[in-house]
């Protein structure tokens, strides 16, 4: 077979497919992404050097063609319900018994239900012919939903042509098939999204729900495609395919699976209603607050498609099923006053201040609102009544208003024109959703910048956070992040509450994180859009700090992952005096600017090609310090344990990941075998 051959092309497209469905359904990638992106390349060349053999299933041509106008409406083949709602037990019962009545005494014993997780996303509709996405839809009204197809090709979960399934090779594509689910996105992603465009000044966005439904209703696709969507498919609509009949829900979601289309694992099967009632109240306590995505109840479903459509409709809602609907994890209350504080790198965050009430278990008293944008958006004043949101670990926040409440005392709100923390000017960069304190001496950007730098995500300094970089700054202790190097024991000992034991090994610690990575000093530094990863990326790029401060935009913008307004931000800090003088004065201090050179004699690669995955908390060794090693050792780390994964390295309290481990039986390592692993022993 020659290598730019037809079948060498099908090939590669059938790989990237596969592995694509392992890495974004299944969570269970098969190779690295070094493996996957060569892959890609080839055959993004091939199709270049052949552009007759471009298909539109290629998963190439997953972003193509211009922004649109607007979405064209489009009729669904079956109506794509909306479900009545049960709040008690005692509503589900007395809907299971209207089920009873509804159906002859000789088909009551062989009722079953399938319970699903209500996905709190935006309601999609994929088309299939002959196994290649058509046509995908918003749900709309039901009847009719809007052409959103260039928008779904662009989210990788969403298969260009099915079956995609490894164990689906023997099982054609039928003729046609229509499926629903639901676009959503997972609570981490979301809050990593956010974080990153506080850091960079651009819009924030209030809740995944919301934000995974504007990015799939994005007209540009190229938008879609940079955004964190996944999907769960759960219904079949419609299905054109003589050779199978699939008779129950849950034989539809088997059957989903098997094409390899996103379908949630944690669905189940019931053949006694009061076992469903037990799930119910089990399932809201527990696996509600352990999901990874927004979920606000369940869905119970008659199992049987038969007696679905001998028990019909009321209305538009189904008789054979309910959303069981969860107490909301929000709370009406009035907003008292709109406070702003400062962040390390000069963003003025107003927040509100709320009258407390008790929102998921906790009571709240404040809650964020974002920026000075979201404020006008939704038309926030000081007296407002509003809805306030809590949802798992994320932070409270003002969902809306209720303006039908105002009495005509609210005020509105304008961000102040000087900083609150050291009263000079602020200014909005254009294009920018933030306001910044450009002041580099103000008291509350240091503060924040020192608990920022000493963080365990930075140079790690034990024994060193809020509280001591509130205090130190305050007695003029610190003015710049270099200070904390050159502090005096002596005056730290004069203060209340530092023992000569406290201030020993707070001294020991700050001179122990000199010898840190020179990628975790560059993440300390507080640069806007410079976290961890981009850190690490260019500092394996520029081997130090030195080499960095001297690159250029152009130069920046040739490194893997880093944009114009990243290698902006990185330029503009670089520029200023006081930064270099800062640089200067921890390199005098002895910090680590420079990779670290290979000692003479030492294997550092000793873990080449193996991939470990760290749970637990380890004797000797944070989080941190383990990964550093690791890599240094040229180990890869990951997050998630999965039939690539060669090693568990395990301590206390570890958990769901070391059970996963002994399931596919990935050898397990304490801390000590981590070290002789890397000796070779």
């Amino acid at each position: 077979m020659a290598e730019d051959s037809p079948e060498r092309v099908n090939a590669l497209r059938r790989a990237i497919d596969h592995h694509a469905h392992r890495y974004y359904v299944l969570d269970d990638p098969q190779i690295s992404d070094a493996e996957y992106d060569a892959l890609w390349r080839e055959l993004v060349a091939l199709e270049t050097a052949h552009p007759e053999l471009v298909t539109p299933d290629s998963p190439t041509q997953r972003v193509a063609g211009a922004p649109a106008e607007g979405f064209v409406k489009v009729r669904h083949p079956a109506p794509v319900l909306s479900l009545g709602n049960a709040f008690t037990i005692e509503e589900l019962y007395a809907w299971r018994d209207r089920l009873l009545r509804l159906l002859p005494e000789d088909q009551r014993a062989d009722l079953a239900y399938v319970v699903e997780p209500k996905i709190d996303g935006l309601s999609v509709v994929l088309t299939y012919e002959a196994g290649r996405l058509v046509l995908g839809a918003t749900r709309g009204d039901g009847e009719i939903g809007e052409d959103i197809t260039l928008n779904l090709r662009a989210v990788r979960a969403a298969p260009l042509r099915i079956p995609v399934a490894e164990d689906a090779a023997a099982v054609a594509p039928p003729a046609r098939i229509v499926v629903r689910g639901e676009a959503y996105t997972p609570i981490a992603d979301f809050n990593r999204f956010n974080a990153k465009q506080e850091q960079t000044g651009e819009r924030t966005y209030a809740n995944p729900r919301n934000f995974a439904a504007g990015s799939v209703r994005q007209l540009d696709p190229r938008i879609t495609a940079t955004r964190p969507i996944r999907l769960w498919l759960y219904q079949i609509l419609a299905l054109v395919d003589g050779s199978r009949d699939v008779g129950s829900q849950w034989e539809a979601l088997a059957y989903l699976r098997i094409l390899g289309f996103p379908v949630e694992q944690r669905a189940r099967r019931f053949v006694d209603f009061d076992a469903v009632v037990q799930y119910v109240e089990e399932w809201g306590q527990v696996e509600r607050q352990r999901l990874p995505y927004e979920a606000d109840g369940l869905v119970i479903k008659v199992d049987s498609f038969a007696m679905q459509a001998r028990l019909g409709f009321v209305g538009k809602d189904p008789r054979w099923a309910v959303a069981f609907k969860y107490p909301a994890q929000e709370a009406i209350t009035r907003l008292l006053d709109i406070r702003v504080n400062v962040g390390r790198t000069g963003s003025l965050n107003p927040y509100a201040v709320l009258e407390p009430v008790v929102v998921g278990g906790v009571t709240v008293s404040q809650a964020t609102l974002h920026n000075e944008d979201y404020v006008r958006e939704l038309d926030i004043r000081i007296g407002d009544t509003v809805a306030v949101k809590r949802a798992g670990e994320v932070i409270p926040q003002v969902l809306r208003v209720l303006p039908e409440l105002r009495t005509g005392n609210e005020q509105a709100w304008e961000m102040p024109r000087t900083c609150p923390a050291c009263g000079q000017p602020v200014e909005r960069v254009p294009g920018e959703a933030a306001t910044y304190c450009v002041n580099s001496a103000c008291p509350a950007q240091l503060v924040r910048g020192v608990e920022h730098f000493v963080s365990r995500g930075a140079m790690d300094i034990d024994g060193f956070g809020i509280r001591q970089a509130e205090l130190f700054v305050e007695e003029g202790l610190i003015q710049d992040l270099a200070d904390i190097y050159y502090l005096d024991a002596a005056r730290i000992l004069a203060l209340e509450g530092f023992g000569e034991k406290r201030v020993q090994n707070l001294m020991s610690a700050i001179e122990a994180s000199k010898n840190r990575h020179s990628a975790r000093l560059l993440t300390a530094l507080g640069i806007r859009g410079v976290g961890e990863i981009v850190a690490e990326q260019l500092i394996d790029h520029y081997g130090s700090i030195d080499a960095l401060r001297a690159a250029t935009m152009d130069d920046l913008q040739a490194v893997s992952g880093i944009g114009p307004v990243l290698a902006q931000s990185i330029v503009d800090w670089f520029s200023k005096e006081p930064n270099q003088r800062l640089v200067a004065r921890l390199q005098a201090a002895g910090v680590q600017t420079v990779a670290a050179p290979t000692q003479e004699g030492q294997s550092v690669q000793s873990l080449a090609g193996l991939t470990l995955v760290i749970t637990g908390t380890l004797p000797s060794l944070s989080r941190e310090q383990a990964r550093d090693l690791i890599k240094a050792h040229g180990g890869k780390v990951s997050d998630s344990v999965s039939k690539n994964t060669d090693y568990v390295v395990a301590g206390e309290s570890a958990g769901s990941k070391l059970d996963k481990a002994r399931k596919l039986g990935i050898p397990i390592l304490e801390e000590q075998g981590l070290r002789n692993l890397i000796a070779g022993a």
